[in-house]
């Protein structure tokens, strides 16, 4: 029996056809800030044009890296937001203890602390955001038709564990074995996205578990990654395109995943599952 149209029908029913829909926050001006002189995608609250230099620099090498690991260009230059101040990242970004993020209508938000306490996070971070912003030109932003998990672990494996920084490989493969897992069954619905939480993770451990996720996947067998990931942007429904891809479930096929962490702390807890990023 093939069971793909009957899984496409019942997607169908449950995702509907908004994909693409702008959220109504788009709709929020974005003010105060002022184009780097030698770079119009920096945009800079005015009095941290160095910060912004900062930005400038790190960005070609951030947008090649996601580049290659997505296998198609930006859409559009990203636009990247420089707050030098508190409340200029809070007047936009509402989700706390955030350093970075993409807002509505791709804007991607950059506070303050990579400029201070957390600097050396900004190559990394800047990544994993960007990595956001080029799928959200090509289906729109955050949508229920892709987990929660798949976006943030792609988004850190792209770069190389930029947002996942504060949870180890061995912290991940502890909260597996306390029974703390990603659940690969359920799915997101529009009012409900299962992230850290839904799981008993914190949000570091859900970022690195996700990432050790899609990285055994991509390791396996590259081929087939990039034609899930070329499926994804061209807005198939993430169920759709990993059983048109695998010809299995996600839970079915990372089993595999989760039947090779170390039974005990320190068997091989190290080891790297990502893979290289992928070459267009």
């Amino acid at each position: 029996m093939n069971i793909r149209p009957l899984v496409a029908l019942l997607l169908a029913t449950l995702s509907g056809c908004a994909l693409t829909v702008s959220n109504p926050r788009a709709l929020q001006p974005i003010d105060g800030f002022v184009s780097l002189a030698d770079d119009a995608r920096v945009r800079v609250e005015p009095g941290y044009e160095a910060y912004g230099e900062r930005v400038s620099a790190a960005l070609p090498a951030a947008m090649a890296k996601v580049e290659a690991a997505h296998s198609l260009p930006f859409l559009y230059p990203p636009r990247v937001y420089v707050c030098g101040s508190e409340a200029c990242f809070r007047r936009y970004v509402r989700t706390p203890r955030l350093s970075a993020a993409v807002i509505p209508d791709n804007r991607l938000i950059l506070s303050p602390n990579l400029d201070g306490r957390e600097s050396a996070r900004l190559p990394g971070l800047l990544t994993h955001e960007l990595a956001h912003l080029h799928l959200g030109q090509r289906i729109g932003h955050y949508h229920s038709a892709l987990p929660a998990w798949f976006h943030e672990g792609w988004a850190s494996l792209t770069a190389e564990g930029g947002g996942a920084e504060y949870a180890t490989d061995a912290q991940a493969h502890a909260a597996i074995r306390a029974g703390r897992r990603v659940d690969l069954v359920v799915r997101d619905t529009p009012d409900r996205r299962h992230r850290a939480d839904a799981f008993g993770l914190s949000i570091f451990e859900f970022y690195r578990q996700s990432m050790l996720l899609v990285g055994w996947l991509k390791a396996q067998d590259e081929t087939r990654f990039r034609q899930l990931a070329l499926a994804l942007q061209a807005n198939t429904d993430f169920e759709i395109a990993f059983w048109d891809v695998y010809g299995q479930s996600p839970a079915t096929r990372l089993a595999g995943f989760y039947a090779g962490v170390p039974s005990e702390p320190g068997l091989n807890d190290n080891a790297t599952v990502q893979a290289a990023p992928a070459k267009p």
